[in-house]
């Protein structure tokens, strides 16, 4: 898994300095990419979206050139990394990652053509006006990560069932993390088990935490692209606190977490990418219906339970999507 992150890694400074190779030449169009982690996290989803590109006939360094802004975990720091973009006057500002991102880039211009790709509904975020008509210069794609949250504490529980209670991290800064807690809130009700709620500002809260969660009990993370790009850690967290854990993203369990639910982020960077090249070529966002990715993927991690002492039900394994042995 180590040679994996810093295949992950440098495979970022790669792709960047490809990238600063392309915007040398004027005659390329530019692709602003306003990304809310760092390249190393977000390796698989930029491969997936340079995939989406290239699919809609534009190869980067060949056909396109893109500039990145990346925000590392700081979301206070992307409304002015949208405007040094648009400063740059690019063709199309690409706001895959969220809805911070999206809105960040939506205050940022009028007028430059932007696709964002967010977990969340983007008519009750107030990123478009509709999903099938967005008007504006606005499209993109939106998957079910944030409706899902209830469904995620209702697995672990799956998971852990004789727990009565669990801890919940969200991260405090998402506009999202209102309408999740409330979903959380709804399934915890209807389980009959309580939550402890703790909000996550920065790396050091993790650890915190965990160590706060009891057992027997778990952990439930809403969705945020601030905890997907951290999975690695989360994993190496939940494995040194024994502690049953889920995720939104499949990359939590593949570095040794329990369980993952949440949207097929390949499907939706790869969908962003060929919009962005659908819009580099002329079409108009106002024109392009919000694309849904209805994929929901549940991924079980049968090692990390046995590690945990849990027997996984076999209705939730019948129902995975991927079971790691």
């Amino acid at each position: 898994m180590r040679r994996r992150a810093v295949l992950a890694g440098l495979g970022g400074m790669l792709a960047c300095r490809r990238a600063a190779r392309a915007q040398a030449d004027p005659a390329l169009p530019v692709v602003g990419y306003l990304g809310p982690e760092s390249p190393g996290p977000f390796a698989s989803r930029l491969a997936a979206f340079r995939d989406g590109l290239a699919e809609a006939g534009f190869v980067e360094g060949r056909d396109v050139g893109i500039d990145f802004r990346w925000a590392e975990g700081r979301y206070e720091r992307l409304p002015d990394l949208a405007r040094e973009l648009v400063a740059r006057r690019v063709a199309v500002l690409a706001a895959p990652g969220g809805a911070p991102v999206a809105l960040a880039a939506k205050a940022a211009t009028a007028t430059i053509p932007i696709v964002f790709e967010m977990g969340g509904d983007p008519v009750a975020l107030g990123v478009v006006q509709d999903l099938a008509r967005p008007r504006g210069n606005l499209t993109g794609v939106s998957s079910l990560s944030v409706e899902v949250s209830g469904k995620r504490l209702e697995y672990l529980h799956e998971a852990v069932p004789g727990a009565r209670s669990f801890a919940v991290a969200f991260n405090p800064t998402s506009p999202t993390a209102p309408s999740q807690l409330r979903a959380l809130h709804e399934a915890a009700g209807t389980l009959g088990v309580q939550l402890r709620v703790s909000p996550v500002r920065d790396e050091a809260d993790f650890a915190p935490i965990f160590a706060a969660a009891e057992r027997p009990g778990g952990l439930v993370f809403t969705s945020d692209p601030y905890f997907a790009g951290r999975s690695r850690l989360l994993a190496d967290l939940a494995r040194r606190h024994a502690l049953p854990a889920v995720t939104q993203s499949r990359d939590f369990p593949l570095a040794g977490g329990l369980l993952s639910y949440g949207g097929d982020f390949t499907q939706s960077h790869r969908l962003a990418g060929h919009y962005t090249g659908r819009v580099l070529k002329g079409e108009r966002p106002a024109d392009l219906p919000v694309q849904l990715v209805t994929k929901v993927e549940l991924f079980v991690n049968l090692k990390a339970a046995a590690t945990l002492g849990l027997s996984i039900p076999t209705s939730l394994l019948v129902g995975a999507d991927t079971v790691i042995e």
